[in-house]
């Protein structure tokens, strides 16, 4: 299994607020509603935290600005997701994710990675 990881900087006219209602009222769904075509297992947004928690792992580590949210995306494999994106059928539907991205997201101060999990199961106490 692949996660695509995109961490994402809202546009610099946007209020936090804003970002956040967008990315989970108008994106989400908008990915919802098309995630079976584009073969995805698994969508998940991780919205930031803002407060004195964060500010003080940000400083005990000197960490930049952090991303204002991080979504995931699951596929089976990568030749999976390939598929997807070839399909001329899907021309469409990649062009609409990019231009919604494009209405909140600042791409350009933004990364975006595919990563293969590797998960550690919790020891007994």
């Amino acid at each position: 299994m692949i996660k695509l990881v995109f961490c994402a900087r809202r546009r610099s006219e946007l209020t936090r607020e804003q970002f956040s209602d967008y990315w989970r009222n108008h994106h989400g769904p908008l990915f919802q509603k098309h995630a079976q075509r584009y073969r995805a297992l698994r969508y998940v947004q991780n919205h930031t935290l803002r407060g004195p928690v964060n500010d003080a792992m940000r400083a005990s580590r000197g960490s930049a600005e952090p991303y204002d949210g991080v979504g995931e995306i699951w596929w089976q494999s990568v030749d999976d997701f390939l598929a997807v994106v070839k399909d001329p059928a899907n021309v469409d539907l990649r062009r609409l994710f990019v231009e919604d991205e494009a209405r909140f997201v600042d791409l350009a101060r933004s990364a975006v990675f595919f990563t293969e999990e590797v998960e550690f199961p919790l020891l007994p106490a």
